[in-house]
This record gives C-alpha cells, sequence and structure tokens, in this order.
C-alpha cells in the first residue's frame, strides 16, 4: 500500500464480489456518462459526519446506523423513505434522551443497491443462473435475462439516489424532524403497542421540557427543528464509486460523493485487494465489517492502511459476530487495538451473524439473538475499559414480519404474512424501537 494511490488504482488489484458484464464497451460508456453527473454529497458534508464520528470515537456521543438490507427499484417510494426516516427519528430521540447523549444518525439509504453474495450462482431445481446481485446489478426474477447484469441499472441507481437524498435533506432540514412534532413520528401499525405508549411517555417529557425553555426564551435554537442525517452504503462495485471520486477545492483531498460513508464488507477486506486499495484513497470516514474470523494481526494492518494518520473520526469498525461469539472473539481484537493506541469508532452490527432458516424456508433472524449480541457487544466493551459506540442494523419502516420474536411476537408461521424483503430480513418499526429502548438504558447505565 505504499504505491500512490489514484481513483482508478483499485483496477490493478484483485478484487471480489463484481458481476461479469456481457458488453465492457456499455459498461465504459454508463461510467464515463456517472463521472460527469452531478454527486450525490458534497465534501463539506462528509468532513462534518468525519467530525461527528470523532466525537463518539471520544465517547461524547453514539452512531445510530440503519436502513434497508438492499434497496429496491420497484418498491421505491415516499412514504417509504418517510417511514423509515420516522423510525430512524424516533430511535435517535429515545436515545439521547434517556442517555444525555448525542445521536449521530446515519441512513442505509440512498445507494445501498449492491449485494455481495456467498455463491456466484442460484439453483431452483435443474435450473443454475448468476446470483441476484441487487438491483443496481441484475433483477430478481429468477429468468435467464432478469440475471444478466445491465450497466443501465448503474443510471437507475443513481437518479434514484438523487431523488431519495433530496427528500431525507427536506425531511431533516424541512420542520418534519421538529421535536415539537414529536409525537406525529410514531406510525399507525404500532400506536396500540406497549412500546408505544412508553414512547409517548418520553415525548410527553420532551413536550414539557420545550415548554419550559419556551417559557424561558429558549425555545428558537434551530437544534430544536432540524436535525443533521447522513447516507451510506457498502463500497462494494467500485466501477460505480469510481465515477464519484471528486477532489475538493478547499483541501485537495479525494472525496466519494456517493455518500457520506462507505464501509467494506467481510468478504472484500482482503489486505492486497481492490476495495481496500480504492478506499484507503478517499477522505470519507469509512467502516470495515469486522466477523469472528478476523486476526488482531490482520485488524492492525487494516487500521494503519485505511487509518495511517490515526485521526479518530476516520474509521469504524463494525462488529458482526453472531450471538454467541462475541466473548470469545471481541476482547483479543479490543485489546489489541487498545495496545496500539489505535483511534477507531466501535459499532455493533447484530445482524448479519444472526441469520437462520425457519422451517418453513423463509431466512429470518431471531429478535432475541439480536439482542443478546448487543447486550455482548456493550458488556465485553465494559470490562475492557473501551466504548462502544454505536449500532448498525438493517430495518424499515413498514410493517414487515421478517424477523421473529420482539415485543409482539412474529412466529416462525406468521413470516409469511408480510415478507417483503428482497435479501435479508429487517426489523420492523416495533423490534427497532424495542432495541432503542434497551440500547437507551445501556447507554444510561455506562455514562452514569
Amino acid at each position: 500500500m505504499s504505491q500512490p494511490w489514484s481513483p482508478d488504482s483499485w483496477r490493478a488489484l484483485p478484487i471480489q464480489q463484481q458481476p461479469i458484464y456481457p458488453d465492457a464497451a456499455h459498461l465504459a460508456r454508463v461510467e464515463q456518462s456517472l463521472a460527469s453527473y452531478p454527486p450525490l454529497v458534497f465534501a463539506g458534508e462528509a468532513r462534518e459526519l468525519r467530525r461527528q464520528f470523532a466525537e463518539v470515537t471520544e465517547g461524547r456521543a453514539f452512531l445510530l446506523q440503519g436502513g434497508d438490507c438492499a434497496e429496491s427499484f420497484a418498491e421505491f417510494s415516499a412514504a417509504k423513505i418517510r417511514d423509515t426516516f420516522k423510525v430512524l427519528l424516533q430511535m435517535a430521540i429515545v436515545m439521547t434522551f434517556a442517555a444525555g447523549c448525542p445521536v449521530v444518525k446515519v441512513g442505509r439509504m440512498a445507494g445501498q443497491f449492491a449485494k455481495p453474495r456467498s455463491s456466484n450462482d442460484e439453483t431452483l431445481g435443474q435450473v443454475t443462473l448468476p446470483a441476484y446481485r441487487g438491483d443496481i446489478v441484475n433483477g430478481i426474477g429468477f429468468d435467464p435475462v432478469s440475471r444478466v447484469p445491465d450497466p443501465e441499472r448503474l443510471l437507475q441507481a443513481y437518479h434514484q439516489s438523487t431523488a431519495s437524498l433530496n427528500l431525507l435533506r427536506a425531511f431533516a432540514q424541512g420542520g418534519f424532524a421538529d421535536l415539537h412534532q414529536v409525537h406525529k413520528w410514531n406510525l399507525d401499525f404500532i400506536a396500540n403497542s406497549a412500546l408505544a405508549n412508553k414512547y409517548h411517555q418520553l415525548a410527553d417529557r420532551i413536550d414539557e421540557t420545550l415548554a419550559f425553555m419556551r417559557a424561558c426564551g429558549l425555545d428558537s435554537a434551530p437544534q430544536l427543528r432540524e436535525t443533521s442525517f447522513f447516507t451510506a452504503h457498502e463500497a462494494l462495485l467500485l466501477n460505480y464509486e469510481q465515477a464519484f471520486v471528486r477532489q475538493d477545492s478547499l483541501t485537495g483531498d479525494h472525496y466519494d460523493c456517493s455518500a457520506h460513508m462507505l464501509w467494506i464488507g467481510d468478504r472484500t477486506r482482503q489486505l492486497d485487494g481492490a476495495h481496500v486499495e480504492f478506499l484507503r484513497g478517499v477522505h470519507n470516514p469509512i467502516g470495515v465489517k469486522v466477523g469472528p474470523s478476523m486476526q488482531t494481526d490482520e485488524l492492525i494492518c487494516l487500521i494503519d492502511t485505511l487509518n495511517p494518520s490515526n485521526d479518530p473520526g476516520r474509521l469504524n469498525l463494525i462488529v458482526r459476530m453472531g450471538a454467541g461469539k462475541v466473548g470469545e472473539h471481541l476482547p483479543r481484537l479490543i485489546r489489541s487495538v487498545e495496545q496500539e493506541g489505535r483511534k477507531v469508532l466501535w459499532s455493533s452490527d447484530p445482524m448479519h451473524g444472526n441469520t437462520i432458516k425457519a422451517s418453513s424456508g423463509y431466512k429470518t433472524r431471531d429478535f432475541a439473538q439480536i439482542l443478546d449480541e448487543v447486550k455482548q457487544f456493550f458488556q465485553v466493551h465494559q470490562a475492557e475499559g473501551s466504548y462502544a459506540g454505536g449500532i448498525h442494523i438493517e430495518m424499515t419502516g413498514q410493517n414487515v414480519t421478517e424477523c421473529i420474536g420482539g415485543a409482539r411476537p412474529i412466529t416462525e408461521d406468521g413470516l409469511s404474512d408480510r415478507y417483503h424483503t428482497h435479501c435479508d430480513p429487517r426489523l420492523n418499526a416495533d423490534q427497532s424501537l424495542e432495541l432503542a429502548f434497551l440500547i437507551a438504558q445501556t447507554l444510561k447505565d455506562v455514562r452514569r
């Protein structure tokens, strides 16, 4: 990694999880078009997120990252974006108010289209076809035409991301996120749940606080009426990511302007691979998924490659071990990082290590295991004297039945009721809110 970096230096290195396009000339034309389009985000916004990441790394804030497993072209709508944004606002306010801790909000939105796969192919009966790799690559339909990688899908992903970002910015800055509207963030389908009552009790306390501030003449702060909201996705398709690399006119640094934050998955974090090479050169805050196979020396080398200046706002280690494995693998990694004096943000992904197959054939996750991994994550950090700084979840504001369990339990038999995901099972709003209350209480205890 001592070689000079350029936006296309990754092309000379081995690369994993890439589709094979049948028409290279068509792909090149689309890449050129994307490179001429306006950026989706701006360097100054990415720098601000990096500043906020530093606050989390130093233990002064908490990171909430959530959204779709994989965004879909067919299910794209303003209502879906609004409802997911609502749930993230609810989760953030629960954590902020209960723990007295600022929450940095990052959505897996406006770009989370590509998915790594465990196999290049998929077989149904006697038919084998290329795997579905997300709507940005090919179609989910199990037929030869749908599964051919199509470069035009890169353009559609860009245009959908543009529309999503426009709406998210309007929600964050246009009054929707006003704390005076906190009661209106509840979704209809959880209105009668015990968690909704608990949330409304908290909202009543916020109303009382705002009334007191208003009486004291302190009710005009812009922080009460708008919020910061950032976007992130896995940097999987590097030809797409390269098209959005821009050199910042103020600093001269390069930024990947497809999202504020990018991350490297557990399947593409090879030290000599293309994904690490690409992300080491962009100045966005970045993440790396850390699974149970991660070795301590490998982790330190990754940290030094991706964050050579040891900047506390640069690198987010996203731990995805699986319930029962956190206590076995995480302590040694934390100790190594602490002993070497490396500044990183630790967050928990309790979703990807806990995927199971129900007897009905549906891929699902047990909410009890998700909670268990989060609890273990906090416990290990507390035991090691380090800071558990964030949560990274796949969730939606839709009334789905994809993960079993929860306060209003979804059973295996009930998975088929509203199982809508194109890839991995997501938490619904009820389950997300339950997780937020658990984290809020844990944060409150830790900070006390």
